[in-house]
């Protein structure tokens, strides 16, 4: 007979590590190509215009622009990437061909 009681064991004894699931970008937000706008399981939301899905479901821009999210019928989330013509200038901020870098600050001294 055993001097010690043995041990009991738990069934529930367990948890997972999160998957980080969920919409990444959000409506009127503007994207790069190639950013990831939803990580999803299963087609919660739909890709619709210069939106791409990957082997995961993960929904990805495949054009700059601004994100929208749309119905289509009644229950299917479309999300769509509206085009833009330069993310730059629709935030307020000049883009890098129209601001002055030290390579202007150089030649503008030394003449």
């Amino acid at each position: 007979m055993a001097h010690k009681k043995g041990q009991g064991s738990v069934r529930n004894g367990r948890d997972s590590v999160s998957k980080r699931l969920g919409v990444k970008c959000f409506g009127g937000e503007l994207v790069s190509a190639g950013s990831i706008l939803v990580r999803q399981r299963g087609t919660k939301f739909v890709a619709g215009q210069n939106v791409g899905t990957g082997r995961d479901w993960t929904l990805f821009a495949l054009a700059d622009g601004k994100v929208a999210f749309d119905k289509d019928s009644r229950r299917i989330n479309v999300l769509s990437v509206a085009p833009v013509a330069s993310p730059g200038q629709e935030s307020g901020t000049p883009s890098k061909a129209a601001r002055p870098g030290k390579a202007d600050e150089a030649s503008a001294a030394s003449t």
